[in-house]
């Protein structure tokens, strides 16, 4: 698929879309909205102590099929595009990048490219998604083809923000932190996509209709999710 497969094949599509996300009206038309007002989201007005929270973003880039229509030449180009605004964000941020790209074909050696003993850290510490290749929905759907080529990983120094890249979407955005307040995230999130949209060359993939485009149409509009890890300590008590 492209970025204006949706639309062009719109006859189709539309009825599938706003079936799934609940529009009864068949004439909705997404809007991303970051204003929380006034709201209050300190979790210890629950009775929670800190939590782990993290938000994510999927996003996917103008001028690039998506994952499952992408070849190993594209996903190489994709890597390659995005390096300058890591450069930046690094700057910004710290951290480095991580990536398991073999060889850049003929633009060279690959200077971020790390180790299996590595990767396997950083899956096991979740900062990276694991083996893609190993999954048979996204094999089905040539997301994970060409792999390992045109994946890896950004992390920031103080390990909050984290981008995955070649993963169902070109981009996985996320932040994460350990407090009570769950607008810190988002709020953390917002600043960052909007970093990351602010680099030259970077612009993300819109749909008038359905708002920011991800691989599956169930992520259409925000391409968001939100989680966190909730103590529950008498649910299994007799």
């Amino acid at each position: 698929m492209t970025p204006t497969d949706y639309s062009k094949f719109g006859g189709f599509f539309d009825k599938v879309i706003r079936d799934y996300h609940g529009d009864e009206s068949g004439s909705k038309k997404h809007e991303t909205d970051w204003d929380t007002d006034d709201a209050d989201y300190d979790v210890k007005k629950l009775g929670q102590d800190e939590l782990s929270m993290r938000v994510r973003v999927g996003r996917n880039l103008l001028g690039f099929n998506l994952p499952g229509k992408m070849s190993k030449e594209e996903r190489i180009k994709f890597e390659l595009r995005m390096l300058p605004a890591f450069e930046q964000l690094v700057e910004k941020y710290g951290g480095k990048v991580h990536s398991l790209t073999p060889d850049f074909g003929d633009s060279g050696a690959n200077p971020n490219l790390i180790s299996d003993e590595e990767y396997k850290s950083l899956v096991d510490a979740h900062v990276m998604f694991k083996d893609m290749d190993a999954d048979p929905y996204l094999k089905s759907a040539g997301i994970s083809s060409d792999w390992p080529y045109g994946r890896g990983c950004w992390q920031s120094e103080d390990k909050m923000r984290i981008i995955w890249f070649g993963e169902e979407d070109q981009l996985r955005i996320m932040c994460m932190k350990k407090g009570s307040n769950l607008l810190e995230v988002f709020s953390n999130l917002n600043e960052m996509l909007s970093t990351v949209e602010s680099i030259e060359g970077i612009e993300f993939a819109k749909d008038e209709q359905y708002g920011y485009v991800t691989s599956c149409p169930s992520n259409l509009g925000t391409g968001m999710r939100a989680s966190v890890h909730v103590k529950i300590p008498n649910l299994t008590a007799d």
